[in-house]
C-alpha cells in the first residue's frame, strides 16, 4: 500500500536484520493507492525468512523473488549520468 513510512517499515526489517540493500526503486501505481517497490539485495541464507516476514506485514501486498536480479537494475548506471 501507498502511504508515508511503508517504505521506512520494510527497510527497516531489512536493517534490523543487518541486511544490505544495494538498490531501492519506489514508484506510485494505478491510482496511487498502491506502490511497486524493488530492492536489490545479495543473495544470502536469510533471505529465504526475511521474505516470509515481509508477507506478513499488512502493506506487502505481494512479493517476488527474481533469484537472477531485474532488468530494472541491469543499466542503472545509463539513466544516472551526469
Amino acid at each position: 500500500n501507498n502511504h508515508p513510512g511503508v517504505m521506512a517499515t520494510i527497510c527497516g526489517l531489512f536493517a534490523r536484520r543487518a541486511f544490505n540493500v544495494e538498490g531501492i526503486l519506489c514508484m506510485p501505481i494505478g491510482d496511487g493507492s498502491r506502490s511497486r517497490l524493488f530492492l536489490l539485495v545479495n543473495e544470502d541464507e536469510r533471505l529465504d525468512q526475511l521474505e516470509k516476514q515481509l508477507m506478513k506485514l499488512v502493506d506487502v501486498l505481494e512479493l517476488e523473488h527474481h533469484a537472477n536480479g531485474h532488468q530494472i537494475f541491469e543499466n542503472i548506471d545509463e539513466y544516472f549520468k551526469a
